[in-house]
């Protein structure tokens, strides 16, 4: 009977008989050994090419994996996923049966191609972690980190629930700030349509009858009908320069320079600009915390959060940080020359550095951060709205004054 010599996470290898490679792979797993590396004895480092699975699973992983690994699941999705599968493993379910158990529950079609696409890459001998990046979303570059350093240490379990927690704040925390800017948006929207009806619409049939009727009218009268003349003449000119107005702001927002820029801007917005770097800097914060206290070096764990952060700004800053800190210099004394981050969170990581605490007291910091971001969130909420009504109150009171101010001194004249 042909040998195969395996390597198996932490660091375990040996040799087991079996008739062929496939069987080998279920021989291990069934004793509770993931493999990551499978091969002949005597063969070339290359593992063999993967042997044929036959019946319902090769049927369950074919036709829709080539569609299915064009869609990703939602982020929800992906966090519930991964702490089902970390709550599987910590149950003492090796990775196969840990694999079908989840596959069993209530799944999309897609959820279901993936993980038989999983499945399937596992029983081959790869590991969690690479059956992850042949699949491609919602598998990014931090959860396969993640994934490959809870193999290397043994403690994959623990670490993919370290990633779901991660999953669900950045959840959390992207919700917070949507309920912030929503209904602000919604309000503005709202009073901009109300002008536009009122100056289009209503003021031309109000005030149509009494042009020529007297010498000079009111002046909130002449702003508004000015408006409205303007307006009902040069609409098409409004639309296309609102529409150029649009198209430069997707360019400038496709390309590196001005993008970077614009999201500067945006952090030195009132209000708003103080959610978003709060935002920026609490999951930054919370990222690195969890690749470092996964067991990544701390330079590959700046670097994949530097690619997590959707601020441009922020990014190029760490990024920054990083060539710093790759040149010899601690994490802490570029992060204050940026000029971005807290004072507080400067203090947080140059004490973390010095006491070799920095995963725990950068999550303690990553919590305070998110409540500092939560509560930024309910003052906008609170405040913003009613703001706005007091605007479009204004705004229709001047437009009925205009309307009722001829109306009043026609009343005069004729009386």
């Amino acid at each position: 009977m042909p040998a195969f010599r395996y390597n198996a996470t932490p660091g375990a290898t040996g040799l087991i008989d079996a008739p062929d490679r496939a069987a080998a792979v279920r021989s291990l797993l069934a004793k509770g050994i993931t493999p990551s590396v499978v091969e002949a004895v005597g063969a070339a480092s290359k593992p063999a090419a993967a042997p044929s699975w036959s019946g319902t699973r090769q049927k369950a992983a074919a036709a829709p994996i080539s569609a299915g690994r064009h869609r990703g699941m939602s982020l929800p999705d992906t966090a519930s996923f991964v702490r089902e599968l970390a709550t599987a493993i910590q149950a003492g379910l090796p990775m196969v049966p840990a694999l079908r158990t989840l596959a069993k529950s209530g799944r999309s079609p897609t959820q279901k191609a993936m993980l038989a696409h999983l499945l399937a890459e596992v029983e081959e001998g790869k590991t969690l972690a690479d059956a992850a990046r042949s699949w491609g979303r919602p598998f990014d570059d931090l959860l396969i980190n993640l994934m490959r350093a809870g193999e290397a240490s043994g403690k994959l379990g623990d670490v993919l629930h370290q990633g779901a927690d991660l999953l669900d704040k950045d959840l959390a925390l992207r919700r917070s700030v949507m309920a912030a800017t929503l209904y602000p948006m919604i309000l503005t929207v709202l009073v901009g349509g109300a002008v536009a009806v009122m100056t289009t619409v209503i003021v031309p049939r109000v005030l149509g009858p009494l042009k020529g009727q007297f010498k000079q009218l009111p002046m909130p009268t002449r702003i508004v009908q000015g408006s409205a003349e303007f307006m009902g003449t040069w609409w098409w000119l409004i639309a296309l320069i609102a529409g150029g107005l649009v198209m430069a702001w997707v360019r400038a927002r496709a390309t590196p320079g001005p993008r970077e820029s614009i999201d500067r801007a945006l952090l030195k917005l009132p209000l708003f600009g103080a959610v978003l770097r709060d935002a920026a800097v609490a999951r930054f914060t919370r990222t690195l915390g969890t690749l470092v206290q996964a067991g990544l070096p701390v330079l590959q764990a700046l670097r994949l959060t530097s690619a997590t952060l959707t601020n441009h700004a922020m990014r190029a800053a760490v990024g920054r940080v990083c060539d710093q800190v790759q040149a010899g210099q601690t994490i802490a004394e570029p992060l204050e020359r940026e000029g971005m981050f807290p004072p507080l969170l400067v203090q947080i990581v140059s004490l973390g550095e010095r006491s070799g605490r920095l995963p725990e007291l950068l999550n303690q910091a990553a919590g305070s951060l998110d409540s500092r971001t939560e509560t930024r969130v309910k003052v906008i909420t609170n405040i913003l709205p009613p703001l706005l009504i007091v605007v479009l109150a204004v705004v229709v009171g001047f437009v009925v004054a205009a309307i009722i101010l001829p109306l009043l001194e026609m009343q005069q004249a004729i009386g």
